[in-house]
């Protein structure tokens, strides 16, 4: 019997079905080579869902999602609605609600074409950064005091939980358990962010319980700083949810660019949330223009997760494979159709 897996698919706002339908293509394409059935369902939420019934993720829709084994996400975010709205709505219900606690961002350098750093090749760009997605300045509500006001005051506080802090980190260490290097940095602020000595001495305490790790600390703004400069010292990174917004899209440019960075919303032992980390691009929608590679990259972290381990590996094959090959020689959006970038990476797929 086939192994089956039901995905649900938000493909979203602006770029987000274009991209969704060429991941989703790649991942029919897998399905049909390593043996695996595919059942999709299709969810309508994003701003255009919103305009036309004010509607933004009902709670029925979270009761039918948890069903299924991993969910697809295109992009979300359009001016139309007010800004924050559709996204916390949306991908801010998913990650908190769902308690998808591990942001997972690969960082990795195909071809040096690519790359906007000087003399830095593949074998220096290979990190994974391990940003906690739960907790920190986004989950809490603003407060704006005599708003309008000269005296006017606005806070959001950064608040972080023990518990929420050492699961993060747990998870680092056994990410970088899996890889060659054995390497974790600790990144954050606590010199300024004070509450952050609690990443600090947490980090601490379970490296007594991974002896063969290397770890290692930085400051965000050095590390932003190092990452840039010299990119080949880091391996695995662990750090809190603003700053690894920040430091992550840093690594997204000197991969490539937004368009071939992917990520992974995850709970270990739970159905994940699969994405690009680019945002919609409204200006581009229905253009036929935007890079699908990061979608379809999501799509090989997706089955990845699933443990389908050598369809994931195929898939990612096949992206290596284009961009190694000098048939594409520009990630930017419009050097190459959305649809002639998916065709090229399911016949290097199918073989």
């Amino acid at each position: 019997m086939p192994k089956s897996y039901k995905i649900a698919v938000i493909a979203g706002d602006g770029i987000g079905p274009e991209v969704v339908r060429e991941g989703l293509r790649v991942l029919d394409a897998a399905g049909d080579r390593f043996g695996l059935e595919v059942e999709t369902t299709e969810y309508p939420f994003g701003t255009e869902h919103w305009l036309r019934t004010q509607e933004i993720f009902p709670d029925s829709a979270t009761d039918e999602i948890i069903q299924h084994d991993a969910i697809l996400l295109g992009a979300i975010g359009d001016p139309r609605a007010p800004v924050g709205l559709i996204e916390r709505g949306i991908i801010g219900h998913l990650r908190w609600d769902l308690d998808l606690y591990v942001n997972l961002r690969p960082i990795k350098l195909y071809h040096e074409r690519f790359c906007p750093l000087k003399n830095k090749t593949p074998a220096d760009v290979d990190m994974v950064i391990v940003r906690e997605n739960t907790e920190d300045a986004y989950v809490q509500k603003p407060v704006f005091e005599h708003q309008g006001t000269p005296q006017e005051t606005a806070s959001q506080q950064m608040l972080y939980t023990r518990a929420g802090t050492e699961r993060i980190i747990r998870y680092a260490f056994q990410v970088a358990m899996s890889r060659p290097r054995r390497q974790l940095l600790l990144i954050d602020k606590a010199n300024a962010v004070r509450a952050q000595e609690l990443y600090t001495r947490v980090f601490a305490e379970i490296a007594q319980e991974y002896p063969d790790i290397e770890t290692d600390h930085a400051y965000i703004d050095a590390a932003c700083m190092w990452m840039v400069k010299n990119p080949e010292w880091f391996d695995v990174a662990v750090t809190t949810n603003l700053f690894g917004d920040i430091i992550t899209d840093v690594g997204a440019m000197i991969q490539g660019g937004m368009g071939v960075a992917a990520s992974a919303n995850l709970h270990p032992g739970k159905l994940g949330l699969f994405e690009p980390i680019h945002g919609s691009f409204p200006r581009a929608a229905g253009k036929n223009i935007a890079n699908p590679v990061a979608t379809i990259a999501a799509v090989a972290m997706m089955l990845e997760y699933l443990g389908e381990k050598d369809a994931s590996q195929a898939v990612e094959g096949a992206i290596a494979a284009l961009l190694q090959s000098g048939r594409v020689t520009s990630l930017k959006a419009g050097a190459y159709p959305t649809d002639q970038l998916g065709e090229m990476i399911l016949e290097l797929l199918r073989g």
